[in-house]
């Protein structure tokens, strides 16, 4: 079997730049990448400039793509939006399932149904495993379901990054499916479910444990989809499996490696624009603790509270999680003391693509200031996509 991928909602190329530290073997067969309402389609551009363009498909709406044309792939890899992934009920003598408009999973499950994709690896927010509040657990129900009827068996865990080496403590969920009769399928039949999650599995290979807790399991009704929407309610752990429509949930204790610290990643000789000094007390209260008297839209008064956030940021521990919104004054964004000058500064683009393990400047490609941090908050740890290509590609040399 080839080393092909299809990469899916492809931001700046994180996926695919991971894949290819791994190995010159991956080759990238086609991408999609599209920002919703943008006016520029930055995300896309950079890519274009780093990887090359394959067709007039690629920055489009992915909905708008004919699953057809998707050339036949051996991997299909992306991180996609947490939405509402319930399902609408369809027509009566509709057999059919439906999805909410513009919820990219459904755009996943055609792809999957036209293209039989052998592999699949996706990431995601780690709160998809307990969303929404009110159905805890539906959402991955669903997709656990949808993958269950499509033919696959399935393995996730939720991964911080700094545990495993990076510069940053951002928690996100990888789930790796792959079809029921391919090798390894018959393979991974051999093992009991304990040796699948502490040592034989995809994430455990990639991912070593120190320990793990009792094994749940729970059986998933995958025939009818409908019925996941309307009913299912579990509280996943932090890893899993799933085989012949039977979940097995546990919590895992991740094997720590030794992280990069946020003054690893620090640039010298910063230019002034990236100071804050001027802007202190407004740091000082967004950081801060606070309790604020609110009124709801209902009338109700109710008293909104929030923990303080180390201020400025500690240099001897990795970056906190990178949201979009970084840069901007807000709570969020990081703040440090620079060591050269003793002054409050913000993180420069570099210092953000470093964090996320993407070469210096690769954002620099023409967008905005603005839109290089935004595309970093958006995008994953690049290293953690090595470690699974690497597992992966031995994976398929054995298809």
């Amino acid at each position: 079997m080839e080393k092909t991928i299809c990469e899916l909602f492809a931001g700046v190329g994180g996926f695919r730049l991971g894949f290819e530290r791994d190995s010159n073997e991956w080759k990238t067969v086609w991408f999609s990448q599209w920002e919703p309402g943008a006016a520029h389609q930055y995300a896309h551009s950079c890519y274009v400039k780093h990887f090359g363009d394959i067709d007039e498909n690629t920055g489009i709406d992915i909905s708008k793509v004919n699953k057809r044309s998707i050339p036949n792939h051996s991997v299909l890899v992306g991180g996609f939006p947490c939405q509402d992934y319930s399902v609408a009920h369809g027509l009566i003598n509709n057999k059919g399932i439906e999805g909410k408009k513009g919820v990219l999973w459904w755009q996943i499950r055609d792809i999957l149904i036209e293209k039989q994709s052998p592999f699949v690896l996706l990431e995601n927010v780690d709160r998809l495993l307990k969303s929404p509040a009110k159905q805890r657990g539906r959402d991955f129900g669903i997709m656990l379901g949808c993958f269950a009827d499509l033919g696959y068996s399935v393995e996730w865990r939720v991964i911080n990054a700094a545990e495993y080496g990076a510069a940053q403590r951002r928690r996100r969920v990888f789930i790796f499916a792959y079809k029921d009769g391919t090798n390894y399928y018959n393979n991974m039949q051999d093992y009991n479910v304990e040796d699948v999650i502490s040592c034989k599995g995809f994430m455990v290979q990639a991912f070593p444990i120190s320990g793990h807790s009792l094994i749940e399991s729970k059986e998933i009704h995958y025939h009818n989809i409908q019925n996941i929407s309307d009913c299912f309610e579990y509280n996943f752990g932090n890893a899993g499996y799933m085989r012949d429509g039977i979940i097995y949930s546990v919590n895992v204790t991740s094997a720590i490696e030794t992280p990069i610290l946020l003054r690893d990643v620090l640039q010298e000789n910063v230019d002034e624009k990236f100071y804050v000094e001027d802007k202190k007390k407004k740091w000082v209260f967004l950081k801060g603790a606070k309790k604020i008297n609110r009124r709801a839209k209902t009338g109700f008064n109710y008293i909104f509270s929030e923990g303080p956030i180390s201020f400025p940021d500690r240099l001897d521990l990795p970056a906190r999680t990178m949201l979009t919104s970084e840069s901007t004054v807000n709570r969020s964004t990081h703040v440090i003391e620079d060591p050269q000058t003793g002054k409050l500064r913000i993180l420069t683009p570099i210092e953000t693509e470093r964090i996320q393990g993407f070469d210096d400047d690769w954002t620099n490609t023409g967008m905005t200031l603005r839109m290089r941090y935004f595309c970093m908050g958006n995008a994953l740890v690049v290293s953690m996509v090595t470690r699974m290509a690497r597992v992966l590609r031995e994976i398929i040399e054995e298809e």
